[in-house]
């Protein structure tokens, strides 16, 4: 850097002088500064990871002699990671197709490192047990799925490497498995493989291994947060290291703390506090401001090792008159999600995981969702703290408790998952007690407390049942009361008890398939091939529960079962279970249709019919004498085939707590004659803010075909979602279509799904997933042919 110090004040006096002096003293601090702070954040040569999700071989089922270094493995499958070890469909799932062991090769060079450097492999998580083995030595084995586990490997790795994993994807004696029922127990399937990352952590012999960044006082100015951090050693190190913490908005930094640390062989616990915050933006679902935490380790002023992670300043309490975001009182409203997706399970890349989050808060409206009922990946949490989406973050479990280790392995768990999670701003809560199942009161004592320890700044819970909920006063110990309310009132409309009292109190699931007890055919309910009148009746019933639940501020709100339809052998048709608002493609039902016009006017307006604008066997008289249009507007118009038929405005007659109630209207048409325009219009203010038309005349269906993303990387894992389906000439989804699509792609990508795809399987619609190839770049053009509809193509760049 070059400094330019004005000549000119020369013979112009000394108190010029002195400020020009001063004036360059401080531009070199400033660069010195800025040079420290950039060097602290340059990985050093003994700090880095290595991916190791490209270039996998995949065996097959598993042969004792895989873990041979010798191997000749030249006939394995080529694949990455994430993989699922099934070839699935999008229904139909074959549980017994992955009731094996099965066999993972990698092979990698590992680059030159420092020889006091270590070398740590780490799995996001494995489906449903791993042992990996590396160079012929074997090494533990993890059993569980859904979170990360690691391994020290410094001393069997060497330049050319073999990485053997034999994944166990039997039914076993782990959460949230272990009954003698097998697959049929738990209400969600669990395909088998190496379904997250893997890579290798390069760090020195003392290393930070997990830091925490506990936010106090949030709502004062005197704000301030203490960093606790977690060093990991080899050896106990005779000079003190020196620990460097500073907190950055954007590159500037807003704080920074240090602290001389003696460190002991194995684990060392110390802290850093952050103080003179009062200048932090909270992060908000509306505003959700987001800060980076630097943590350095260093040895006699060298940096030898560095941890970054990102945190958000926020006020989440649960009180006995609702929940507060920073002060405010919040009605939760939110959907839970299973992150189970056709073809492949839980076998998608981040992009696709990420756009689940931006379904729920950008197009659903909902404030939190519950990870229901398991650890999800880091991608889609990680989505929800950009987004300002609140997160229920939940141990894995179904209604069922195991013997003692399986007991163990939940408690371990719940330690995985609030080590792995505790920094995310958008969790606001620690499900510690596994999903509808038994009280188990010094189980649960436990977990709880273990919640404490490791976080004392957030509650936990757990969902109680109407078996649970009688007896709660004796064996529940947790501090939210979280109940799974199915019951009908007797007019057949949502029930919504009334919460237990002394405790803040929520609701963790409801709606679902409604009153079970009530159905004739469950197994089916709400899928695209049901009667129009139930497909109707989802977003009315949604409505309900929430607009019941509203009534009394003691309900902190609702989490309601469920955003996405998934894969379960437990009421389900052809492995498929459908309480969904949204297919397992992601395409939203009508039973959305409530969710999708919940959010203000400012900033989106919204019009969507509870109904399909369709003269057919199903519904041979249309829509019915009482349709329903969800919408933020004031007033609707409505014209049939150009002539004004109605002019509506919002009924809160049995929704009296729903923030944009429904309008109604009788569309019910009797005789032959059908009418075939359809034009909706929204007013606010009296101005005209929205228009949509629809077409009842199927001789102009057309074919829609769509892609999330109109780019993606080049490495073979990356990939999104195409949507296809009939739809009328506006391009509104027609219900029931039929016939099959065929696909064909160019360029340097990869279908993921049926091809061909019947579409009468799914009600005219479905999707596939394109996935870019290794190294490459270009156009990728899928194209989907219809018999009835012709050819349609999209292009992705991959980049």
């Amino acid at each position: 850097m070059r400094i330019n110090f004005r000549k000119s004040y020369i013979g112009k006096g000394l108190l010029h002088q002195l400020c020009n002096c001063i004036y360059g003293l401080f531009v070199i601090s400033l660069y010195l500064f800025s040079v420290n702070s950039y060097a602290d954040n340059i990985p050093t040569k003994k700090s880095y990871t290595i991916s190791l999700n490209q270039d996998w071989l995949f065996g097959g089922e598993f042969q004792t002699e895989y873990f041979d270094s010798n191997f000749n493995d030249s006939n394995f499958e080529k694949i990455t990671i994430p993989h699922c070890v099934s070839k699935l469909s999008w229904q139909n799932w074959d549980v017994d197709s992955w009731q094996k062991v099965y066999g993972y090769r990698k092979h990698f060079s590992l680059p030159q490192i420092e020889n006091d450097s270590r070398v740590i492999l780490h799995f996001d998580g494995v489906m449903v047990g791993a042992t990996p083995c590396i160079n012929g030595h074997k090494l533990k084995t993890h059993l569980g799925g859904y979170l990360p586990f690691e391994y020290d490997i410094t001393s069997l790795v060497k330049e050319e490497n073999i990485l053997t994993v034999a994944v166990d994807s039997r039914w076993s004696n782990v959460p949230p498995q272990g009954a003698s029922m097998g697959p049929k127990r738990i209400d969600y399937l669990e395909p088998g493989g190496i379904h997250r990352s893997v890579y290798l952590k390069i760090v020195p012999q003392t290393y930070i291994k997990n830091i925490f960044c506990k936010t106090e006082e949030v709502l004062k100015p005197s704000r301030k947060m203490n960093v606790l951090c977690t060093l990991d050693a080899v050896k106990s190190v005779k000079n003190q290291l020196t620990l460097k913490v500073r907190l950055e908005d954007k590159g500037c930094v807003i704080s920074e703390g240090i602290k001389e640390v003696d460190v002991k062989k194995g684990n060392v616990e110390t802290s850093v506090t952050l103080s003179d915050l009062s200048n932090i933006i909270l992060w908000d679902i509306d505003n959700p401001k987001l800060y980076d935490v630097f943590v350095t380790l260093h040895d006699n002023g060298k940096a030898v090792h560095s941890s970054k992670t990102r945190i958000g300043f926020r006020s989440a309490e649960f009180k006995l008159d609702g929940f507060y975001l920073n002060g405010k009182r919040l009605q939760l409203f939110g959907l839970n999600r299973h992150e189970l997706y056709p073809y492949v399970g839980y076998a998608m890349p981040d992009r696709v995981m990420r756009r689940d989050a931006e379904i729920l808060k950008n197009d659903y409206n909902c404030n939190i969702v519950r990870c229901s009922h398991y650890p999800q990946t880091e991608a889609f949490l990680d989505a929800c703290d950009e987004l300002g989406l609140l997160v229920w973050d939940e141990v894995p479990g179904w209604g069922y408790i195991g013997d003692k280790e399986w007991k163990k392995l939940l408690v371990r768990d719940v330690e995985g998952m609030i080590i792995r999670d505790r920094n995310h701003p958008s969790v606001i809560i620690w499900g510690t007690r596994v999903n509808e199942s038994k009280s188990d009161i010094e189980l649960y004592k436990e977990t709880r407390a273990l919640a404490g320890k490791l976080d004392d700044t957030r509650p936990t819970s757990g969902s109680m049942t109407s078996g649970t909920r009688k007896t709660w006063e004796k064996d529940w110990s947790q501090d939210v009361f979280a109940y799974d309310d199915y019951h009908a009132d007797p007019d057949g409309s949502v029930g919504i008890h009334e919460p237990t009292p002394g405790y803040p109190y929520m609701l963790a699931e409801a709606v679902g398939q409604f009153n079970y007890a009530a159905l004739k055919d469950f197994n089916c309910y709400y899928s695209r091939q049901v009667d129009l009148e139930t497909l109707e009746s989802q977003a009315l019933r949604h409505a309900e529960a929430h607009s019941k639940s509203a009534a009394t501020k003691r309900n902190s709100g609702v989490v309601a079962w469920c955003a996405f339809d998934y894969g379960s052998l437990i009421n389900a048709f052809k492995t498929v279970k459908t309480p969904g608002i949204a297919d397992v493609f992601r395409i939203p039902k009508l039973g959305a249709s409530f969710y999708l016009s919940q959010c203000d006017p400012k900033k989106k307006v919204t019009l969507e019919p509870n109904f399909y604008w369709s003269f057919s066997e199903k519904s041979p008289n249309g829509p019915g004498k009482k349709a329903a249009i969800f919408s933020n507007c004031e007033q609707l118009r409505l014209y049939i085939d150009g002539g004004l038929y109605a002019t509506l405005n919002p009924d809160n007659s049995k929704l009296p707590n729903v923030k944009y109630p429904p309008f109604y209207v009788d569309l019910e048409f009797d005789g032959d004659v059908k009418p075939v325009e359809l034009r909706l219009e929204g007013y606010i203010k009296g101005m005209k803010v929205i228009e949509k038309h629809y077409s009842s005349d199927v001789k102009w269906n057309d074919f829609l075909l769509q892609a999330d993303s109109d780019e993606i990387v080049g490495d073979s894992i990356d990939a999104t979602r195409v949507v296809f389906g009939v739809t009328d000439k506006y391009g509104s989804l027609r219900p029931y279509g039929d016939g099959l699509v065929e696909f064909c792609i160019d360029g340097p990508g990869e279908i993921i799904g049926d091809n061909p795809f019947d579409l009468s399987e799914n009600g005219g619609c479905g999707a596939v997933w394109i996935r870019s190839k290794q190294n490459s770049s270009g156009i990728i053009t899928l194209r989907a042919k219809s018999l009835c509809h012709g050819v349609k193509a999209v292009k992705i760049n991959v980049k």
